[in-house]
């Protein structure tokens, strides 16, 4: 029996390196929801699209458009504060 809350994760999830940062590209759904797209940089900061797409295939799509349009220092945030 599935649970409600697994999460179908898309084969397209990867890691993408451009301008030497790395981020982590997720793109998931529940099992009655739509696909969602999540990216996480190398800091550990996520940014989670509003919009949810139809086809994991969009959503990697939309990421690329994303990085296309606006370079990936766009969804990468800043680095945790040093204490001290």
């Amino acid at each position: 029996m599935e649970s409600d809350d697994e999460l179908i994760m898309s084969p397209l999830c990867q890691a993408v390196t451009q301008q030497g940062h790395t981020v982590e590209v997720e793109i998931y759904r529940g099992p009655t929801s739509q696909w969602i797209l999540e990216v996480v940089d190398e800091y550990r900061n996520s940014t989670v699209w509003d919009d949810q797409f139809e086809t994991d295939q969009k959503a990697w799509e939309e990421f690329q458009r994303t990085v296309a349009e606006e370079g990936i220092h766009a969804i990468v945030g800043e680095p945790p504060a040093r204490s001290g």
